[in-house]
């Protein structure tokens, strides 16, 4: 149907509110807005929606919930699985409490029953709710670190990881199916009450879920040691992190943690952060500010549904803090905890670390010193959670560590998505472990080097908006694939990786071979000097990322290189646009 004929129906059915239909009237001179709303559904995605808050079918809204949800509950009924429920939490982002309440009363409505958080809950926390209740699927209202005018509807299966193949694709296909908005069902909270469709969860879930993140404390005397001196700086950016961090740092006996009580409450408007992102600078100022005055070891953020932490850590040396990367922090975690496991208990013979395909080459080099499967899946932290399945599930491997560059780590099989909550806890505990050594953080890192190689990574991206700046972004990834570089940044293409096409073909030789990882839209280059070029759509934002790595002969050797082919690389972006 004509985006214009679809505007004209929401104004005119009755299905539709008034306040829905007073924002579309406010519009009805502006050609462009009214395109941008209606030319296409908001994208039920691999993992479900993530777009801009407001009336229209390109848009998030009580309707467009509704409707995603009939899909699910469609599609958990065909599965003969309503009888288990589906868990449900929400972040602090503006609609976020309707949008949740909307989906419940839609799954109640469906005679699907619906266990919701009492109030907002981190993403973690609801994939360990999911495992927990023995619900069959879960629902979390979250846009996790976009800006403050997007929401989002992640959607989890039964094991508490996101959605993976087959489900994604017969869910995604079941919401498309939906397309007579008189057939999305609803029905009143206390209708969905009385049925015993209709459960708020809290408490009980929250302190199930502390004790399952104490029991990966591995140096409980280093904490008893240190733990009393050791100064915390942490701010959950007005998300849902601020509750959980505390109470579990508290829990294990660190005394001197600090919140950024600017960024303390939960807040929809992110008031002090333009991005409420633990990867932007500017998301620290704050929290850094306090840390000088409190002479703070680390500073530490967590993303509004407190699934990616961000760190600062001080370098004794010069009195500066500095900050880790994802990488550098997964590698510290990941280092940290496969070794102390070795030394307190010894690691497994079918012990594995995970890694998605943008992560830094430093996780291969750990792996191999500890003598420890690594494993590589496409971006996407349900894909770490789907090896953790298939190692239950087939008694093939036992998980010991998973992260991805974006900030995102899984300590434990609790839950099966990333948890900044454990990683908080953990990297407090490594940092009192550390320090009973006379070691830093920063000392620990730069020694990780010395020990592994200098392995440095960066990115770059743009950002192309609206219906214009998708088909760009597809432009590139066209003009990459039709036109495999020889070089890049003065490095030798060595094999290209095209994960849509499922091919890797040696450029030496010719030879062609599967990537043997499911398709995805993703380039890859394996580079000469164990340097090496990813580029990729975001799944969650409107942009076409450049990921790379290089190894030096020193930080600074390092430091340079990743420079210089981050240069080259915004060169090679140029070119294209």
């Amino acid at each position: 149907m004509d985006y214009k004929k679809i505007y004209e129906e929401w104004l005119s059915n009755p299905y539709f509110d008034e306040e829905t239909k007073k924002e579309l009237q406010s519009i009805s001179g502006d050609e462009n807005e009214i395109k941008e709303r209606f030319y296409a559904d908001l994208e039920f995605g691999t993992a479900g929606l993530r777009g801009i808050i407001g009336a229209g079918i390109n848009r998030m809204n009580i309707y467009v919930v509704r409707k995603a949800t009939q899909g699910l509950a469609n599609y958990i009924l065909s599965q003969n699985k309503a009888e288990k429920g589906v868990a449900i939490a929400y972040d602090s982002r503006r609609m976020s409490p309707e949008f949740a309440q909307e989906a419940a009363l839609c799954l109640a409505a469906n005679g699907i029953k619906a266990y919701i958080f009492e109030s907002l809950r981190p993403t973690p926390e609801l994939s360990f709710a999911v495992r927990e209740l023995g619900c069959i699927a879960g629902i979390n209202i979250t846009a996790s670190h976009n800006p403050p005018e997007y929401n989002g509807y992640k959607v989890y299966w039964e094991d508490g990881a996101q959605i993976t193949p087959p489900h994604d694709g017969k869910i995604m296909a079941e919401v498309k199916a939906v397309t007579d908005w008189n057939t999305v069902k609803t029905m009143s909270k206390e209708d969905a009450v009385a049925k015993g469709l209709y459960e708020v969860i809290g408490a009980a879930i929250d302190d199930k879920y502390m004790e399952e993140l104490k029991k990966q404390v591995v140096h409980w005397d280093s904490i008893k040691e240190v733990g009393k001196d050791l100064k915390i700086v942490y701010t959950p950016l007005h998300g849902t992190g601020n509750i959980p961090a505390r109470r579990v740092l508290k829990e294990i006996g660190f005394e001197n943690v600090y919140v950024v009580p600017e960024q303390e409450l939960p807040d929809g408007e992110f008031p002090t952060v333009s991005y409420p992102n633990p990867e932007a600078e500017e998301a620290f100022t704050l929290a850094l500010k306090l840390a000088k005055e409190k002479d703070a070891d680390l500073v530490l953020a967590t993303d509004p549904d407190a699934d990616r932490l961000g760190v600062y850590v001080k370098d004794t040396k010069t009195g500066e803090y500095i900050t880790l990367t994802g990488n550098m922090s997964g590698c510290l975690l990941a280092d940290y905890e496969i070794g102390q496991r070795k030394e307190t208990e010894g690691l497994p013979k079918d012990g594995a670390l995970i890694k998605t395909i943008v992560t830094s080459n430093l996780a291969d080099a750990i792996a191999a010193h500890y003598d420890v499967r690594l494993i590589e899946v496409l971006t996407g932290f349900k894909f770490i959670g789907q090896q953790i399945l298939n190692f239950e599930t087939n008694n093939s491997g036992t998980y010991l560590f998973g992260f991805e560059e974006s900030y995102g780590c899984l300590i434990g099989t609790h839950a099966r998505d990333k948890d900044a909550i454990v990683a908080t806890m953990a990297l407090c505990e490594a940092a009192a472990y550390y320090k009973t050594k006379g070691m830093t953080l920063w000392d620990a890192m730069v020694a990780m080097y010395d020990k592994y190689g200098y392995y440095l990574d960066g990115i770059q991206s743009i950002t192309l908006k609206g219906i214009e700046g998708l088909a760009k972004i597809q432009d590139i990834l066209n003009q990459l694939r039709q036109n495999t570089p020889k070089e890049v940044g003065g490095y030798q293409v060595l094999s290209a990786r095209d994960y849509k096409e499922d091919t890797v073909k040696n450029l030496a030789t010719g030879e062609v071979t599967s990537t043997g990882l499911p398709s995805s839209n993703v380039l890859y280059y394996d580079l000469s000097d164990d340097a090496w070029l990813c580029v990729r759509p975001s799944g969650t934002e409107p942009k076409v990322k450049f990921y790379y790595g290089v190894k030096g002969t020193s930080l600074e050797d390092a430091k340079d290189k990743s420079e210089k082919l981050g240069k080259e690389v915004v060169d090679m972006i140029n070119k294209m646009l």
